[in-house]
């Protein structure tokens, strides 16, 4: 028997995070020899770069914060946002509910609305956290993310699933099992992300190594 790792790799969905000054030194830019004069310029040259992301940040933020003030329903990019018994649900193209609990309408350091909601945070206690659009759609395209890999592993139901990493899986199978099969299988889009292109690449190895 032979460990096969395949990856995947969504192509339609470029980097999401929130890009931010404060983004930015959590990463350790700082450390990495960056200026902190330096890194204005870089998040106002990454957002200019890349105006659709930003405009899907702020127009989840909108409709997350009209969802909460209004209790109403709200659809945006196929997401549904929904206040109800205590909680701000998200619901994911896949059917799958982000659970927010207790959120409210605060207002950040800025002066301007913001969703707040309990849970583990930066202390690692429970506390009340901030969010808004950027982070919410970081929280929303690694669940789909999650979701995608999910479907990939439920299409190998006849081979042994070892273990899984972020976006991996490891599969022990017959040394006779191609491993393009592999990946091409990996790469098949779920009914519910019509339209999504999917890639995957990997390798053969005898026992798990990360490439």
């Amino acid at each position: 028997m032979k460990s096969l790792l395949a990856k995947t790799m969504t192509y339609d969905y470029p980097e999401t995070l929130p890009v931010s000054v404060g983004a930015l030194k959590a990463m350790g830019a700082l450390e990495m020899g960056l200026k902190e004069e330096e890194l204005r310029p870089l998040v106002n040259a990454w957002r200019a770069a890349n105006p659709n992301i930003v405009k899907l940040w702020w127009d989840t933020d909108r409709v997350a914060t009209t969802a909460m003030k209004q209790r109403i329903r709200q659809e945006s990019y196929e997401v549904m946002f929904e206040y109800r018994s205590g909680f701000l649900f998200i619901t994911l193209p896949s059917g799958r509910r982000l659970a927010y609990v207790k959120p409210r309408i605060g207002e950040n350091r800025f002066g301007s609305d913001c969703i707040t909601y309990e849970g583990i945070g930066g202390t690692k206690k429970w506390e009340r956290i901030e969010s808004y659009g950027p982070k919410l759609v970081e929280n929303i395209v690694q669940a789909i993310s999650r979701d995608i890999l999910c479907y990939a592993m439920q299409t190998f139901r006849h081979c042994r699933i070892v273990l899984h990493v972020h976006d991996k899986i490891v599969l022990e199978a017959d040394p006779r099992m191609s491993l393009e099969a592999v990946c091409e299988q990996m790469s098949r889009t779920p009914s519910w992300a019509k339209g999504l292109h999917l890639n995957a690449d990997g390798y053969v190895c005898d026992f798990y190594m990360k490439k």
